[in-house]
């Protein structure tokens, strides 16, 4: 291992939504472009996400994570909360694009920072999150993430699925992007990677069924000194 890897961070835990709206005219995804100035991938057009708070894991959930879905997050693992990792992807997609996956529900308090949740009624919801992709960032980089991507579809976000008025500014140019047109973008290539895998799982089930999980999930494995691409739940 050179110098430069053995000086590189640890990678940092973080989750990514990737947002599927399916209709009469083909299957969209929703994506916006980092900064030009972004210390990470600057200028790309990304799925909204970004690193787990140690907060995350205390914010209650009106629905959970199916079973299967936490079962292939548990393998693995690094210790990182599944429960955790759902609620920062909730965050980041609330945050990065305005758009709540959420529903009415009652219990313990929400934090302070989800007020705009609870001021319209709704509280987080991972039942719709199906684990989909992993990345770990490989060595050498400024800054690293073990990332957790998130399918969802988008008849389950409450509200217009075109205003994102309460976004913030961390990504500009949001917009839902049709599938076929995606990949002309300018994107990091583990997100090339991400929609052929995308695309490869729409066509094996119709637009008008329920989005399903997908049969396994592709992990870019770069925790170790020597790449590894593994797949999580082959035995599901």
């Amino acid at each position: 291992m050179s110098d430069q890897d053995q000086a590189s961070p640890l990678p940092r835990p973080a989750a990514t939504v990737i947002l599927l709206r399916r209709g009469a005219d083909g299957a969209r995804v929703l994506m916006g472009q980092r900064g030009a100035e972004a210390a990470f991938m600057p200028s790309k057009y990304v799925f909204p996400g970004g690193g787990l708070d140690p907060a995350d894991a205390d914010v209650p959930l009106v629905a959970g994570l199916g079973d299967l879905c936490r079962a292939r997050l548990d393998e693995r693992s690094d210790g990182t909360s599944a429960h955790g990792l759902a609620v920062a992807a909730i965050r980041e997609l609330w945050e990065e694009t305005g758009l709540q996956l959420g529903a009415p529900g009652r219990g313990d308090p929400l934090p302070d920072d989800w007020a705009g949740f609870s001021a319209v009624g709704l509280r987080p919801s991972a039942g719709a999150l199906h684990f989909f992709f992993r990345a770990i960032t490989p060595p050498g980089r400024s800054r690293r993430f073990d990332a957790r991507f998130f399918l969802a579809d988008a008849r389950n976000v409450t509200g217009d699925l075109d205003d994102f008025s309460n976004a913030s500014d961390e990504l500009s140019h949001l917009h839902w992007v049709a599938l076929s047109e995606a990949r002309a973008l300018n994107l990091p290539f583990i997100t090339e990677v991400v929609l052929a895998e995308l695309s490869a799982h729409l066509r094996r089930q119709p637009d008008d069924t329920p989005l399903a999980a997908p049969p396994n999930v592709p992990f870019f494995d770069n925790s170790g000194a020597v790449p590894m691409f593994r797949r999580l739940g082959l035995s599901a």
